[in-house]
């Protein structure tokens, strides 16, 4: 059983979807045990401030240069070179997939390099850069944030080699070993917390950071290896697949820009807030982000492979994408909704110890309010995004980002001045579900009907098996706050707890009743890789499709 899920193709994108969303489970667990100790120790004040704002600019550097925009260009390319129609002949010389190989060592060593010389510009120019981020840091924040980014601008390097190797696995489809790589991301920053924050302070937090880049690398390793990867030191910049992924990453990384140019606006606007606005604003976003993660960006992941096969068969590809999002919704919609009812027992319980105080608490959960109403766009948007990706129209996602982010970055300014930092989260909100209605409608108009009407019906049932869920939530709620002592964190955890399962079993009662679709598809995938079943596929094109 395990050495299949390390090294077994998976071909279904709900079962890939289900493993990812599933690591990402973990993975996100693991973020919110990390906040909880973040919150604790130092509170929603200068300190995490400092800590999440020197964050900002590697980070950055990893979004817009790695994360989507690599694998953008990458996995189309090396998709192609291993399932190309002289493969199987290659194989039998025993160089199959030499040039795959060769491409991957091309881009290894070329990013690399450029990495290192951006992130030891980074370090060179810290201060100017962080003096233009954080204009309202007094000089002893602004000194701290220096330090600390200077010491973060390592983990893209190892970040950038370690997405080299995720999109190696992801074109393989062993999403297993790749689905780990933020797990391990997430404990290197908890040891840090723990263990170096102690004795370090602040600069733990940092060299955490790092650590854990490092560990997302290391445990993608030895799968790289078991496929047959051979590393060879060549720089050919001229290369034509190589070119043809830098041109890919172009619109790519200007799209990403876009939103990382939210994220800057954000990050300027709330240092001139309260202290602790940044704190508050990256904390509710770490939780809201909790189901976008598990849901939408986990199903995105695991279409992106088969879309990119279909990409100009049109039947194939609504098919794969009107499922898709169909799954998405299912999920996302009861999540949301759950999410609103619960949110200030879910703050309570995760973030309220130590440091983290009452007015900690209140702000995070009107922040984290605002930010709920965008879920579903948020979920959606990583998916759309790679459908014009799979068709080598990047540039029709980065006009649209752009606008909305013109949009996010004109409400941010507006409605922190009557919001604060809730504020920041309603306005992100509202450009979120622009660039979901946006990015839609081009693509309706590119490809033509997008089984809407199903879409709709699966949403409509959705919206009310939620609906029924949302009040199931609320009347145990109050049940059981009027039996049990709420000044206590196992009283409110219950309350939560009890409430959140009542409502999941309500939802999926409803759309039982309503025969959902989506219901049968999600068991179904669940049955056919259960432990010790044997997993049959006499229909290849439904292993494909879903």
């Amino acid at each position: 059983m395990i050495k299949r899920l390390l090294n077994g193709e998976i071909n279904s994108i709900t079962m890939a979807a289900l493993l990812v969303g599933g690591s990402s489970l973990i993975s996100r667990f693991l973020g919110i045990f990390r906040d909880r100790i973040l919150a604790g120790q130092f509170g929603a004040g200068d300190t995490l401030d400092i800590y999440y704002a020197a964050f900002r600019v590697p980070d950055l550097i990893f979004n817009l240069l790695i994360l989507g925009a690599l694998s953008a260009g990458f996995i189309p390319i090396f998709t192609s070179l291993i399932n190309g129609p002289l493969q199987k002949v290659r194989s039998l010389f025993g160089d199959r997939y030499k040039e795959a190989w060769e491409l991957t060592s091309n881009v290894l060593n070329i990013l690399t390099v450029g990495l290192i010389i951006l992130c030891g510009l980074g370090v060179i120019f810290a201060p100017q850069i962080m003096k233009l981020i954080t204009p309202g840091f007094n000089q002893e924040k602004m000194a701290l944030t220096i330090n600390l980014s200077r010491i973060m601008f390592l983990s893209p390097i190892f970040l950038g080699i370690s997405s080299v190797c995720g999109g190696v696995l992801q074109s393989f489809k062993r999403f297993f070993v790749y689905s780990l790589s933020p797990i391990f991301y997430n404990i290197g920053i908890i040891i840090g917390a723990l263990f170096l924050a102690p004795s370090w302070g602040i600069y733990g937090l940092a060299w955490g950071v790092c650590l854990g880049a490092l560990a997302h690398l290391l445990i993608q390793l030895p799968a790289l290896i078991q496929l047959g990867f051979k590393y060879k030191l060549s720089f050919n910049f001229r290369s034509e697949k190589v070119m043809k992924i830098w041109l890919m990453m172009v619109p790519r990384t200007m799209s990403l820009a876009i939103s990382q140019l939210n994220l800057l606006v954000i990050t300027i606007i709330a240092s001139t807030l309260a202290s602790g606005s940044l704190a508050v604003f990256n904390l509710a976003n770490n939780l809201q982000s909790f189901p976008v993660g598990i849901f939408g960006i986990s199903f995105a992941i695991a279409a992106f492979p088969a879309m990119s096969a279909a990409a100009f068969d049109k039947k194939i590809l609504v098919k794969d994408l009107s499922l898709t999002v169909r799954q998405i919704l299912f999920f996302i919609i009861p999540a949301t909704v759950i999410l609103l009812a619960l949110r200030a027992q879910i703050i309570r319980v995760i973030l309220g110890t130590g440091q983290f105080d009452w007015q900690d608490t209140v702000l995070t959960i009107d922040t984290l309010g605002f930010f709920c109403l965008s879920l579903f766009a948020q979920a959606l948007i990583p998916l759309l995004v790679r459908v014009f990706y799979a068709r080598l129209t990047a540039k029709t996602p980065f006009i649209i980002g752009l606008i909305a982010a013109l949009a996010n970055i004109f409400l941010s300014i507006w409605l922190s001045d009557r919001l604060g930092v809730a504020g920041l989260a309603l306005a992100f909100s509202l450009a979120s579900v622009m660039n979901l209605i946006l990015l839609w409608l081009w693509l309706n108009l590119e490809i033509g009907w997008l089984d809407e009407i199903k879409i709709f019906v699966s949403t409509i049932k959705f919206l009310l098996a939620a609906l029924a869920a949302g009040l199931a939530v609320q009347g145990v709620k109050l049940i059981i706050g009027a039996n049990i002592d709420m000044t206590r964190f196992w009283g409110v955890l219950t309350q939560g707890l009890v409430a959140g399962l009542a409502g999941i079993f309500v939802y999926v009662l409803v759309c039982l009743t309503l025969k959902s679709e989506e219901l049968f598809n999600f068991w179904s995938s669940l049955k056919r890789r259960w432990p010790g079943k044997k997993v049959g596929s006499p229909d290849q094109g439904e292993a494909r499709g879903i």
